[in-house]
């Protein structure tokens, strides 16, 4: 069996590998034993199997049953293969690089929202092995066996949180487009649990399908297929252009010194360097053969779109995806700031990294906004 099997919560002591704790869900308090006690137990087994396994949604595909709004991509085996592929292409882009946040590597706790697999959480506890990392999700779909300070938890990161707060040193999510209604929410929350100098990192690509040169046309298929899939997640109420705003939500919460980086990532490996051409390569294999399972139920539930239509507009696209004379690719964006106060940084950082470039250090409040140069 896949180690991968969901499991509802990751415990974890100190020291060793350990198994997930699958803990048992008891009755109410107030429970009547006299009541139909085999109904409950009935339906607490069917509540509890969905939450643990899924429900079968658009295209045959298991989808997350966890959570008050409906997450727009399946939760398989063959999801969670995707996600580990993005994982390793998004490690690339940024040049072996898992964030760009200059943390302290001496920080306590680090979260990560919509942690997926959980692959993220597993190799910074590795490589960060005095923090406890926690990853968050609708869907218990992480490893069985984790590093000793690494736990997994079932939740909907949308609603209120029940960390304590300012108690992270760095809270991290990335590809959360079609999972988040509400960023400023979001943004606004981990503000609050943030520690006085931590930071938080956004990263996402955006469905915005740019081509600089002219070899996409107008009214090919792949163009096509991009602006239906930007008007089926505005009805959805996840829009793709969501990380173009990630820097101006920070910077209306409160974060300074906010700093936005766009990456290019290219659709298929039509780029020179070979680096950007691995990317592309991975990301041509990520649209080839997950078409399907990123459209189905998004297509069909805000376009009304048939099974039928979607098989044939994703056969047209993989025909279009094989020409590498088009040289299309996804603005990536990846955004990240610290919460700055008078005692955050003294001249290390205050955190042990050193200070931000928009900190003078002769100047109390001194901050630039914009990209790096």
């Amino acid at each position: 069996m896949d180690d991968r099997r969901p499991s509802l919560v990751v415990m974890t002591e100190p020291s060793g590998m350990i198994p997930p704790d699958e803990s048992a869900v008891s009755p109410p308090d107030d429970f009547d034993e006299g009541n139909d006690i085999g109904s409950f137990q009935s339906s607490l087994t069917s509540v509890t199997s969905s939450i643990l396994h899924g429900v079968v949604g658009e295209g045959q595909r298991v989808y997350a049953a966890y959570g008050k709004e409906e997450y727009g991509l399946p939760m398989d085996d063959q999801e969670l293969d995707r996600m580990d592929l993005c994982h390793q292409k998004y490690f690339s882009l940024l040049k072996q690089r898992r964030f760009l946040s200059p943390i302290n590597e001496n920080s306590q706790r680090i979260l990560d929202l919509g942690c997926g697999t959980g692959i993220w959480c597993v190799e910074v506890a590795d490589e960060y092995p005095g923090a406890q990392v926690v990853g968050v999700d609708i869907a218990p779909t992480q490893p069985q066996w984790v590093p000793p300070n690494c736990q997994f938890e079932l939740d909907d990161i949308e609603q209120t949180w029940t960390w304590k707060s300012d108690s992270a040193d760095f809270i991290f999510s990335r590809d959360l487009i079609l999972s988040v209604r509400n960023f400023p929410k979001l943004i606004d929350q981990a503000y609050r649990h943030l520690k006085p100098g931590g930071w938080i990192e956004f990263q996402c690509h955006t469905g915005l399908l740019q081509c600089d040169d002219g070899t996409l046309p107008e009214d090919s298929t792949f163009r096509s297929w991009a602006n239906l899939t930007k008007t089926a997640c505005e009805r959805y109420g996840t829009p793709v252009d969501d990380p173009t705003r990630f820097k101006q939500w920070f910077e209306e919460r409160g974060f300074e010194c906010v700093t936005e980086e766009v990456y290019k990532m290219p659709c298929t490996p039509w780029a020179k360097d070979k680096r950007l051409k691995l990317i592309g390569a991975w990301e041509q294999h990520n649209l080839m053969n997950h078409l399907e399972g990123l459209t189905m139920r998004l297509f069909q539930k805000s376009l009304g779109w048939s099974e039928e239509e979607i098989l044939v507009i994703s056969a047209m696209l993989r025909k279009e995806l094989r020409d590498l004379g088009v040289h299309a690719y996804w603005p990536y964006y990846v955004v990240y700031a610290p919460i700055v106060t008078d005692d955050s940084f003294d001249g290390h950082g205050g955190m042990g990294v050193d200070a931000p470039e928009c900190i003078d250090q002769s100047v109390p409040w001194i901050c630039c906004f914009g990209h790096p140069a």
